[in-house]
């Protein structure tokens, strides 16, 4: 039987160390306190389970036995106790006073159970000691103390997570989790090292200690990790491309930039603006995979008009000329020289005139073309339908009612008919948009480093991601320790460029010291209203 509770113990004491490795190579990324704590408890259940080990086989001994009692009947329980309540506690004051208390009690009972001597050595077998049996009133009332606290610590935590995860949140709900976990095997092992119970049973009630300390570490205590349905959502991999969704032509989608197509009554000689044309290759793509090309390039739309019609020679600055005006230009490239005439053809943008007058004066007034402007130029008519893309847009209706224009069934003087309402503005943004909702749940005190990367990275966006659309963090007055990232973009394309830009990847990367847990969610953008928002400047 010794043999077999030997090879148990050693087998558990291979697996602790395993576990120890491990939390204290996370230890580098990530020091929290309940996980430090922890790691001193993986640690002292390692070396109690050797001793137990070599004790079985060789028999115990003052030095086995003072191994087995320091790490597995004091460190290991109390620490794990220890250990829950840095993981519970929100307040900084809390934490520091468990630290402290927990070092110096730690130090009192380690330095006493070291230097008091071991009484009845002789009585000393294969089978597990009681403390009761070989230490004196000093040791034996210590580890009392420190076994009462782990009870009163252990059920008190427990106490405490479910009632927070009856209204709290899904990190309250993983705490409970974890203290469900721990706080019985904590129980549970003190009753192994103070009562006599077969040696094979409190090997396995100690193994069973640390597979609990782990299962805590690696699942309750990683938030959203269950929620996560593939690589999708993983942030150490890049995100593939997100599902093709079915579109629907926006009804925004007819509106184009540059002039407005002429009224039917109208007789303009110039032809209209080829319309624009796709701003890049990403556009395209995005046009391809989306199946539907006619839909329009915002960005493109942005940019006004291709360029004016042929036989202009100059700059688009919104005048008009009159027939009467000389149009500078070079001779030879299909432009009258400067202070010569162009027979016969009208300058960009501007109609024959009009015998009935312009701006509703009648035809007795001062003919068209001979009002000088504060340059000495002469003006044309005014405004019309076809005028260049200075960045305003009309209705033709609006530009007749406007100007006291006639329309094609009317005199001098009548006002067309206001615009109809299907031709409104409208909220409703294109299909191909793609947008994500980003929650960042915080490590304790990490808040102000995170913000400060959150700035720098959304500063470097604004200045190179003309894509991307939108690209704000929020936090959030309610809980403190979670920030909201929003992000919009044109299409998946934009998308998957800003993931690729240096400054996205010094995000992903320098912000998992701070991050505990982020959750991701795809958006679809049904309406919309954008603004600037206004900036603070710094001084």
């Amino acid at each position: 039987m010794e043999v077999v509770v030997a090879v148990t113990a050693f087998a558990g004491a291979i697996f602790a160390a395993i576990v120890t490795g491990i939390l204290a190579g996370r230890l580098r990324d990530e020091r929290s306190g309940w996980l430090i704590a922890w790691t001193a408890t993986t640690a002292a259940l390692c070396l109690a389970l050797g001793a137990v080990a070599i004790g079985h086989l060789m028999g115990f001994g003052s030095v086995t036995f003072r191994v087995y009692q320091i790490t597995g009947a004091f460190l290991a329980p109390f620490w794990l106790a220890v250990g829950v309540i840095q993981m519970l506690a929100r307040k900084a004051p809390a934490r520091f006073a468990a630290w402290l208390f927990g070092i110096a009690f730690t130090l009192v009972t380690v330095v006493i159970l070291i230097l008091d001597p071991v009484s009845n050595p002789d009585k000393f077998t294969k089978a597990l000691p009681l403390g009761d049996t070989h230490w004196t009133i000093i040791p034996t009332a210590l580890l009392s103390a420190a076994h009462a606290l782990v009870y009163l610590m252990l059920i008190g935590c427990l106490i405490v997570a479910v009632l927070r995860w009856r209204s709290g949140d899904d990190v309250d709900a993983d705490n409970m989790h974890a203290a469900v976990v721990l706080a019985p095997t904590g129980l549970a092992l003190v009753g192994a090292v103070r009562f006599a119970i077969p040696g094979v049973f409190a090997a396995l009630v100690t193994i069973l200690m640390v597979g609990a300390v782990w299962y805590a570490v690696a699942r309750p205590l990683a938030p959203y990790d269950e929620e996560r349905d593939g690589p999708d959502d993983d942030w150490d991999e890049e995100r593939p491309s997100p599902r093709r969704r079915d579109r629907e032509p926006a009804p925004e989608a007819a509106y184009d930039s540059g002039p407005l197509p002429a009224a039917p009554a109208a007789t303009a000689t110039s032809a209209l603006p080829p319309p624009p044309r796709r701003s890049n290759l990403g556009d395209l793509v995005a046009e391809y995979r989306a199946g539907d090309p006619g839909e329009v390039d915002h960005a493109a739309r942005m940019g006004g008009p291709a360029g004016p019609p042929g036989g202009y020679g100059g700059p688009m600055t919104g005048e008009f000329f009159g027939q009467d005006v000389p149009v500078a230009g070079l001779p030879g490239q299909g432009t009258p020289a400067y202070g010569q005439h162009a027979p016969a053809q009208h300058a960009y943008g501007a109609p024959p005139a009009d015998p009935a007058g312009q701006y509703g004066r009648g035809p007795f007034e001062q003919a068209p073309g001979t009002h000088a402007g504060p340059d000495g130029a002469h003006r044309g008519p005014g405004p019309q339908e076809a005028m260049p893309a200075t960045g305003m847009l009309f209705n033709s209706n609006e530009l007749r009612e406007s100007f006291g224009i006639a329309d094609a069934g009317g005199g001098l003087g009548r006002r067309a008919e206001p615009a109809p309402a299907a031709h409104a503005p409208s909220v409703r943004p294109s299909s191909s948009i793609y947008g994500l909702l980003t929650v960042f749940t915080l490590m304790d005190g990490a808040g102000e480093a995170f913000d400060r990367l959150a700035e720098e990275t959304v500063e470097a966006v604004r200045r190179s991601e003309p894509d991307t659309l939108i690209f704000i963090c929020h936090s959030v007055k309610s809980a403190p320790l979670q920030r909201i990232v929003y992000e919009i973009y044109r299409d998946e394309v934009a998308f998957t460029e800003h993931q690729r830009q240096a400054h996205m990847e010094r995000f992903a990367r320098e912000r998992v010291a701070h991050v505990l847990a982020a959750n991701v969610i795809e958006l679809n953008v049904s309406a919309a209203k954008v603004v600037p928002l206004p900036t603070a400047f710094h001084v």
